[in-house]
């Protein structure tokens, strides 16, 4: 039998697409890594409201998908829209790894310090937590943003740790950061195996069900809030409770709440955004 991963083509996809193989291979299968490029790979420049709203990292693959001509998309969780495409499903997430955000560059946070980070989220926690420092928006793949922290003078960068870790690059890290801290983005941490609906046996066997509970709380809070990329939404469950949280994108308010119910929380974000005089 022949199974089809589909991923995308960065060096951190295709090594975690490489790590799913690996775990899913048994005797008598056979895998195939099958690279595609999506629209956030095509275009490293803009801010990703400019290309399409969260999920244009996972667009083309669901596509590739639904059309059959793959048989697993393997995704990072955090890149996934809020709520499963139709005839589609998240067959497996496995074990969890690290979900925390990582200051590379620098151990600490000081006041007036240049960081570079393409996200919303990261950016409003940031501010929030120190309102003098200067945020400036930096695209592209792990390597790439690396080396523009250093060509640009940039006193730090915030990555996933979890990508850092997966490509042997944790000397960079200078920080974990906390999530009370900065609070992570839904699924940070997780790879999701995505199939077509009906065929979730094919990657079943490697499902956490700690991994999938968790995710799938988080998923389902920012689902309500109606986050994207350009919203400053955050959740986190830690396995015991669900964090969320809704911010101001220049940091001047934050607001972070618990609950054990997804969509308690998520409508309880919805309207302390709304009475910051927000959109959510």
């Amino acid at each position: 039998m022949l199974l089809r991963v589909g991923s995308r083509g960065s060096r951190l996809a295709l090594t975690q697409a490489e790590r799913a193989a690996d775990a899913l291979r048994r005797p008598g299968l056979e895998i195939a890594l099958v690279p595609i490029t999506t629209a956030g790979d095509r275009d490293r420049t803009r801010p990703f409201g400019e290309i399409g709203s969260r999920g244009v990292f996972v667009k083309e693959l669901e596509e590739q998908l639904l059309a059959g001509r793959i048989d697993v998309a393997v995704h990072s969780a955090k890149d996934m829209t809020s709520t499963d495409v139709d005839g589609l499903a998240v067959g497996a997430y496995p074990v969890r790894e690290d979900p925390r955000d990582a200051l590379c560059g620098a151990t600490e946070i000081r006041a007036g310090m240049r960081i570079g980070t393409a996200s919303a989220r990261r950016r409003a926690q940031l501010l929030a937590l120190e309102p003098s420092l200067s945020i400036e928006p930096l695209r592209g793949n792990i390597d790439t943003r690396l080396r523009k922290r250093r060509e640009r003078g940039l006193d730090a960068v915030v990555l996933a740790a979890c990508g850092l870790d997966r490509l042997g690059l944790q000397a960079e890290i200078g920080l974990r950061l906390d999530p009370d801290v900065m609070l992570p983005e839904a699924g940070q941490g997780a790879l999701a195996l995505q199939v077509r609906a009906g065929e979730e046996e094919l990657v079943a066997a490697v499902d956490d069900p700690d991994a999938r509970r968790r995710v799938e709380a988080e998923r389902r809070c920012v689902a309500t809030v109606g986050g994207g990329c350009l919203a400053p939404v955050a959740a986190y469950h830690d396995g015991l409770v669900l964090t969320g949280l809704v911010a101001a994108e220049d940091g001047t308010w934050l607001e972070r709440r618990t609950s054990d119910d997804p969509l308690s929380l998520g409508r309880e974000l919805v309207a302390l955004a709304e009475r910051q005089g927000a959109s959510a």
